[in-house]
């Protein structure tokens, strides 16, 4: 049995749209809610709408932490969302993932687009070089509904069997069905770290 290390703030990852199916938005509600109820602060894009405001209104409704990052550039088009716990306005992109890794334990990935993959490949790949502060790997979680990331499990696979992600680097990415899984999830993987040098 591994050792369990404490999850203070997870960084949700997710899209600025609802997407196609109702599923999505119950996940992202779902998520919410489970990270307040287990007293976890949620870090994500500061945005209103799509995934983003309804995991960040969910947490909000069961009585949770939330910080929200976004760029000044983006705060009108992305509906800077105004009843957060915090609401960190930044100078660029860069700056607001730089901010959330900072700030937070571990990530999580909801469904999303560009965006949302860039996010999960950047904190990754951080991982993997020990660019995160303090030099520590800190892991992400895909959270799944309906098989949307069953493709990008598949591709992860496949870039191992490829030669191109060594096997013991697969393990940054992690892959669990259901909200409730996503703590537990990162604290295992937290307390299981893969030491640095392994890049």
């Amino acid at each position: 049995m591994h050792a369990v290390s404490k999850i203070n703030r997870v960084c949700v990852f997710c899209g600025s749209a609802d997407g196609t199916d109702p599923n999505y938005v119950d996940l992202a509600v779902a998520l919410g809610a489970d990270l307040a109820n287990r007293g976890v602060g949620l870090v994500y894009g500061g945005a209103h709408v799509g995934l983003m405001g309804a995991v960040a209104d969910a947490a909000l409704a069961h009585g949770g932490e939330v910080t929200g990052v976004i760029p000044a550039s983006l705060r009108d088009r992305e509906i800077a969302h105004t009843g957060l716990t915090e609401l960190v306005v930044v100078d660029d992109m860069h700056s607001r993932k730089r901010h959330m890794y900072d700030i937070s334990d571990g990530f999580c990935a909801l469904p999303g687009g560009y965006g949302t993959l860039d996010e999960i490949f950047e904190a990754t790949t951080w991982s993997q070089l020990g660019l995160h502060a303090g030099g520590v790997r800190k892991p992400v979680t895909l959270v799944d509904t309906d098989g949307f990331w069953e493709p990008m499990v598949a591709f992860l696979d496949a870039a191992v069997g490829a030669g191109f992600v060594k096997a013991h680097n697969r393990g940054l990415i992690g892959y669990v069905d259901a909200a409730s899984r996503v703590v537990p999830a990162l604290e295992v993987a937290v307390a299981t770290r893969v030491p640095l040098g392994r890049a």
